[in-house]
């Protein structure tokens, strides 16, 4: 499959980028709306060839925070996602990567953006692409994601809510040093957290930008809805993570530990302490 005959991330997308990485979320403009692996048909045999850890689908219409991940359907992914109109559900194909012509895709979009990142955050790792298919009205609950992440409205339009990253109030310590040390990253809502947050409406060709671990949630418009997320990490987002992962060890000892910083520092000695002990948990 060949890559798009034109930029798909056009000089006022890279200006914003360049301006905003990595900490303000922002919107930018794309180009690609229309694109023969992102069609449904396309997209519904990609889900039934990935292996079934690589699929998640559930009910569109969840609500904004859930305890632990939601029940399956019972619809087969590939019905899921060819009859996404009638289905009610939301659907996500992880690790894109995985299909050579996904990977070619992934990696030709990113290579468009790697000069404006890799000034800021240096050598960018673990690229990973994240499909979206959801129904009129789905929701994407109360989360964070650990990755520098772009997310392309391709079909339909949404609603992103985006909270600041690193701040207790939306996302409590404990949760991150849970998440990083192997278990879950289900953030409680509640009602009293939607002041903080900020709206971007995404339409079919346009993008938001969302900084590493920004709390967020998504409401899918009164349309069928297609989203590719770009992700990729850094040395500092790994950092970061590993500093966390260190603070819940010392918090199990009964201390209060300080909570890592954001970008740019660099979070060396606690990322080193994880990384030394966790070498010699192995």
């Amino acid at each position: 499959m060949n890559a798009p005959a034109h930029p798909v991330f056009g000089p006022p997308a890279r200006a914003l980028l360049a301006a905003n990485y990595p900490e303000v979320p922002h919107k930018l403009p794309h180009a690609l709306t229309s694109h023969p692996l992102l069609e449904l048909e396309a997209l519904a045999a990609l889900a039934e060839t990935v292996p079934a850890t690589s699929v998640e689908y559930n009910f569109g219409n969840q609500p904004l925070g859930i305890d632990g991940k939601p029940a399956p359907t019972g619809i087969p992914i590939g019905r899921t996602i060819r009859e996404i109109e009638t289905t009610n559900s939301w659907a996500v194909i992880k690790n894109i990567e995985q299909h050579p012509d996904y990977a070619r895709l992934l990696e030709d979009l990113l290579a468009e953006l790697r000069p404006m990142i890799e000034e800021k955050t240096g050598a960018m790792m673990k690229l990973q692409g994240f499909l979206f298919i959801t129904s009129a009205g789905g929701v994407t609950p109360y989360h964070f994601d650990p990755e520098h992440n772009i997310l392309l409205q391709v079909r339909g339009h949404k609603v992103m809510t985006q909270f600041p990253a690193g701040n207790a109030r939306f996302a409590p310590d404990e949760v991150h040093e849970t998440y990083h040390t192997g278990g879950g990253r289900e953030l409680k809502w509640r009602d009293d957290l939607l002041e903080g947050g900020r709206e971007f409406a995404l339409s079919s060709g346009e993008a938001v930008f969302v900084p590493v671990m920004a709390p967020h949630f998504v409401r899918n418009g009164t349309e069928p809805s297609v989203s590719l997320s770009i992700t990729w990490r850094s040395e500092w987002s790994f950092a970061e993570a590993d500093a966390r992962a260190f603070n819940g060890v010392l918090r199990k000892l009964g201390l209060k530990p300080k909570a890592p910083g954001r970008w740019p520092a660099r979070n060396r000695a606690k990322a080193l302490a994880w990384r030394v002990l966790r070498k010699f948990k192995k």
